[in-house]
């Protein structure tokens, strides 16, 4: 069946996805983007007559009411994302990552859902010998953590939600981002042929941005068993450290060099493994691998950087 969606941030890296992916299978789909970033991402989209976009801010409350009164789904995304841009920017991250979504919630009616990606960097430093679950001790070690955490916990008090805390992401994306880590290495590995490494046994869990999109048509399709709850969602064979990660890399890219630096310390503490065995009960589990979005990368970011150049 048809329905109506409203994605806000419809335009960055998450959300010209699966703004993408919801057009093509034919719902009614709007856009709320301020285009802080980029005016292409949607350019693809603007033939297609079940697109609408709106280019305003998220903070501008009645433009998103009245927007809210036309969908069965809000997904918002519109987001400051990662911690170096939230501590540049503490008031705005604030406002768009916590006191947006307290508005949404606010205003939202009940027999409407919401679909809400936050992160598990929440989960901060866990333990060494076990895996962070949904039921782990939130502790962010930055803003953007908190915040998205705040918001986690006020979306789940509207009963029509899912929550899904999202494992670093990586892939192409129709708004691409090589500040992503993943996607960051891969694009040092081209450039220079050098990577070095601080703290090289810090772990992190990764997800595909295709997995991701599948996820949120997977909680569509399949909302009544998903409502209500919080979800890591992260591909499970993907628990790695950065040293593995680079390994993986230099396995593509042969005369790449690994450098460790024990000397200095990285600024991002974040220290985990992940469990995504809740929403794999579910039905669902992330396959893209990271060897796969690895050689994907490796095909796309040169072509990328020419077209940019050449523009």
């Amino acid at each position: 069946m048809k329905k109506n969606f409203l994605i806000t941030g419809g335009a960055g890296y998450l959300g010209s996805m699966l703004t993408s992916k919801l057009v093509y299978l034919g719902h009614e789909v709007y856009v709320l983007d301020s285009l802080l970033f980029s005016k292409e991402p949607l350019f693809h989209l603007f033939s297609y007559p079940n697109f609408h976009f709106v280019h305003s801010d998220v903070r501008d409350k009645k433009i998103l009411k009245k927007l809210m009164s036309k969908v069965d789904y809000i997904l918002p995304l519109a987001a400051l994302v990662g911690a170096p841009v939230c501590e540049k920017n503490k008031k705005t991250a604030i406002e768009v990552n916590f006191k947006n979504i307290e508005f949404i919630v606010k205003n939202i009616k009940k027999n409407q859902r919401i679909i809400y990606p936050t992160t598990n960097s929440g989960y901060g430093v866990g333990e060494k010998s076990k895996y962070c679950t949904e039921e782990s001790p939130l502790r962010p070690v930055s803003l953007y953590g908190v915040t998205k955490n705040d918001a986690e916990k006020i979306i789940l008090t509207h009963p029509n939600s899912i929550c899904f805390r999202l494992a670093t992401v990586f892939g192409y994306s129709h708004r691409m981002r090589t500040d992503l880590l993943v996607n960051n290495l891969v694009d040092l590995a081209l450039k220079k042929k050098s990577i070095k490494l601080f703290e090289p046994h810090f772990r992190r869990n990764f997800v595909h941005i295709k997995d991701v999109v599948n996820a949120f048509i997977f909680s569509i399709d399949n909302f009544q068993k998903l409502k209500g709850e919080v979800y890591n969602l992260g591909l499970s064979n993907a628990n790695i450290s950065k040293l593995a990660l680079v390994k993986k890399i230099k396995k593509h890219v042969k005369d790449l060099e690994i450098i460790v630096d024990l000397t200095r310390s990285d600024p991002d503490k974040r220290d985990y493994f992940v469990s995504n065995r809740k929403i794999e009960k579910k039905g669902f589990s992330a396959k893209t691998s990271l060897d796969e979005g690895i050689i994907e990368l490796i095909n796309i970011l040169p072509s990328l950087k020419k077209i940019k150049n050449n523009y």
